[in-house]
């Protein structure tokens, strides 16, 4: 079952954000995602939290300093999504514009599995670091750690994910989800945190006098990548993470972009100088994700890390075959996960499965592992996350317990109206809002998780309708002496003489001449 709702908004501050000239309509939809203030919509990097507000990161600061100015070998361990391969590249980047001596590996997540293991430590000390860093993992890896100091090699982890009940005992930990962390923010990402530990070593380092503010290294030119990290990972854009995505979409509409994010650009068909958070997550993040889904993210850390344009594009191409593999694989999953209506687990090492999911608004995924492993200690081998994506690992013979305690969280915290599809919109606009102008206006704010792109609904005549492809519905909309153009894509059942329509607005150009055209949602 579907249903078409209209979120609730405050109309005292959407009055104090339409007091400050933005357009009443777009105020209202802010006001609808919790804005109270103008000073929530700041995009300019001295709106940022503070760094040292982080628990750890001064300690990280001082670690890192002594050990570039001791010339200790730094390794990167980076997790194998998006933002692992981002913040990598962040870290990597960065700590050599500060002066560190820096690599990096990226586990084979088919070899070696998720996060610092001993096993990776072994692999990471044939390089025989003096110091690794993690990147979007570490804060579960106790057994990693205790592996890597008792090799003599101190671990700095940098993570978002929630903690278990047993911190590994790091020579550092920055993660501001960790406990007594009191960080506003709790949804950087992980390449969020790497940039925030950049700034903290940067500020130490100034003030050690290795630079001046004047020669001190621009971070601000790893936006891009922080941007496509935050988005691609799906955390929640509260106002800390939509100031380093508009900085970083700031810079891509600017062409001042990594020559590996550019290239990724342009294998997925879009246009950088008009970059959106859709983008990101539909059209660039998959790309890069593709090469940890079926080979190695090392390929696609190199395409962020290569100043070649050349090799970014070669990168690039070969990432863009990735995803259309990896499309054609989930399409022949998804039908056989529908055939079969069962939660499927790949093998793991040693008689054990291993599970990934993604969760639905109202279900702390995480959460719900983490209750399950108290209900039923020893049933879960190792899981971690947060509230929307999630992993475990359990013995191939536990499955049926799993599911069964799986499901009885799932039906106490969950009630039929969550599990219903529900689209939330923005209710009625003017016919005046469907100008070009105005979908200009929704595009230039950051859209994203938790901060969700405007959706509207309303009453129309259906005046013509027809079928492209033999499964997209080509409509033409009215109300009044109004037409609307629309398209509702993958949708090929034709309307009634009228219908309750939920749909988004975007500037469609064609021959130089740009009309608003409705994507439609959900019509009934």
């Amino acid at each position: 079952m579907t249903k078409i709702a209209v979120r609730s908004f405050s109309t005292e501050n959407a009055g104090k954000l339409a007091g400050i000239g933005l357009h009443p309509t777009l105020a209202r939809i802010l006001s609808a995602r919790g804005v109270r203030e103008p000073a929530e919509l700041a995009t300019e990097l001295p709106g940022l939290l503070p760094p040292a507000a982080m628990k750890g990161i001064d300690h990280a600061a001082t670690y890192l300093a002594d050990a570039i100015a001791a010339g200790r070998r730094l390794l990167i361990v980076a997790d194998y999504d998006c933002d692992g391969a981002t913040a990598c590249a962040v870290g990597v980047r960065g700590l050599r514009m500060l002066g560190a001596r820096i690599d990096y590996i990226v586990p084979n997540r088919f070899e070696y599995g998720y996060g610092l293991t001993p096993e990776i430590v072994a692999l990471a000390a044939k390089q025989q670091p003096d110091v690794i860093v993690t990147v979007d993992n570490g804060i579960a890896s106790v057994d990693g750690v205790a592996a890597a100091n008792a090799l003599g090699i101190d671990v700095v982890v940098t993570d978002h994910h929630l903690p278990g009940d047993q911190l590994p005992e790091a020579a550092v930990i920055v993660n501001p989800n960790q406990p007594g962390c009191e960080f506003p923010s709790k949804n950087l990402a992980g390449v969020g945190v790497m940039f925030y530990v950049l700034l903290a070593l940067r500020a130490e380092l100034r003030r050690r006098g290795v630079f001046d503010a004047q020669s001190q290294p621009r971070l601000d030119t790893l936006l891009d990548l922080v941007a496509l990290g935050t988005v691609a990972d799906v955390v929640k854009l509260d106002s800390n993470n939509r100031i380093l995505v508009a900085q970083g979409l700031k810079r891509m509409r600017a062409g001042r972009m990594h020559a590996g994010v550019a290239a990724l650009f342009r294998a997925a068909g879009r246009e950088a100088t008009r970059a959106n958070t859709f983008d990101l997550g539909f059209g660039v993040g998959p790309r890069l994700n593709a090469a940890g889904r079926l080979a190695d993210m090392s390929l696609g850390i190199e395409c962020l890390l290569t100043d070649d344009a050349n090799r970014a594009w070669e990168i690039a191409q070969e990432l863009d075959g990735m995803n259309r593999e990896r499309r054609d694989i989930e399409a022949g999953m998804q039908q056989e996960a529908l055939q079969i209506l069962e939660f499927t687990f790949a093998p793991g090492d040693e008689d054990t499965i291993k599970g990934s999911g993604r969760s639905i608004p109202g279900f702390h995924l995480r959460d719900a592992l983490d209750l399950v492993s108290k209900r039923h200690p020893g049933l879960l081998k190792k899981f971690g996350g947060h509230a929307m994506a999630a992993g475990l690992t359990l013995g191939a013979d536990s499955f049926g317990q799993f599911m069964e305690a799986f499901e009885a969280v799932g039906r106490e915290w969950l009630s039929d109206e969550q599990l219903a599809r529900v689209i939330e919109t923005d209710g009625d606009i003017e016919d005046a809002c469907f100008s070009p102008e105005f979908v200009s206006l929704l595009e230039q704010q950051v859209w994203g998780q938790g901060f969700p792109a405007p959706t509207f609904c309303g009453e129309f005549d259906v005046l013509r309708q027809s079928v492209l492809k033999g499964k997209h519905l080509k409509l033409q909309l009215g109300r009044g002496s109004q037409r609307f153009d629309a398209i509702w894509f993958n949708h090929a059942n034709s309307l009634g003489a009228s219908a309750l329509v939920a749909y988004r607005l975007d500037n469609n150009t064609f021959n130089g001449i740009t009309r608003v055209q409705m994507v439609i949602e959900h019509a009934q």
